[in-house]
């Protein structure tokens, strides 16, 4: 099974996150597709728009998978958190318009996938948050980039409570630019893309590029502070505690099922 689908409909590019039976959770291989499957389209000049959503009704993505993270030790964590932000940065590089169709739960890394594209439409029903210090992790990069939308009350309550909010309260406080009904969010989405796709797709890429300068410094800093901050956390061993209690969790819950 791929774990990135891409249909091309006319000119808009629609990409799926394609785990859903482990609610579209990151690991390397989603992650080197959506790198590699983003890079094509920002090159394919006949794409005016991508949008990108989570296979089925329970997640855009909930983030890491933490069966995958699991093997990380601190050796590896430079290279493990240079590969998130490669995935970042694929989002925040497209001279098109981006929009994230959110469905069910958009967590962590797949939270932050979403604050990079340019739209973000949410189910009513979704959760979003940044969960990091409940894995034993520091917020970071989740934090920096809430910083380009919401002032730092909310964003320190999220980034330090690891608390999940509902779609309506993430559109008042700005982290959602439009909601909609569950059944109708990928077709908002598409509707949304068609219509930034008509403008001028060389004033769309050159005031995207404008945006991307004036925020790159900030990002370039936050991965690299993130690099650090999880190693000291990895040094603490609060990572490794919070990640087996979950796969114990898990794997008792299978055994039951």
């Amino acid at each position: 099974m791929s774990e990135i689908l891409c249909d091309i409909r006319d000119d808009i590019a629609l990409v799926t996150l394609n785990r859903p039976a482990k609610l579209n959770a990151v690991n390397q291989a989603l992650r080197a597709s959506l790198i590699e499957t983003l890079a094509q389209l920002n090159e394919d000049a006949a794409v005016r728009a991508i949008v990108l959503t989570g296979a089925g009704s329970r997640a855009f993505c909930a983030g890491q998978d933490l069966e995958d993270a699991a093997e990380v030790d601190i050796e590896r964590i430079p290279a493990w958190l240079n590969a998130q932000r490669a995935m970042y940065q694929a989002v925040r590089d497209l001279d098109k318009p981006c929009i994230a169709a959110l469905n069910g739960v958009a967590a962590g890394a797949g939270f932050q996938i979403a604050l990079c594209a340019d739209w973000r439409i949410a189910a009513v029903n979704v959760r979003i948050g940044q969960p990091e210090v409940k894995a034993g992790l520091a917020s970071i990069v989740g934090s920096y980039l809430m910083t380009l939308h919401v002032g730092m009350t909310h964003n320190v309550q999220m980034s330090l409570s690891g608390d999940l909010i509902d779609a309506r309260r993430a559109y008042d406080i700005g982290l959602v630019t439009e909601l909609t009904e569950p059944p109708n969010v990928l077709d908002a989405a598409l509707e949304r893309a068609k219509h930034l796709a008509k403008l001028p797709a060389h004033a769309m890429k050159l005031s995207k590029r404008r945006f991307r300068a004036l925020t790159q410094p900030g990002f370039d800093a936050a991965c690299a502070a993130g690099i650090e901050a999880q190693t000291e956390c990895y040094a603490h061993g609060e990572p490794q505690a919070a990640m087996r209690a979950f796969l114990n969790a898990k794997a008792s819950t299978d055994s039951r099922a």
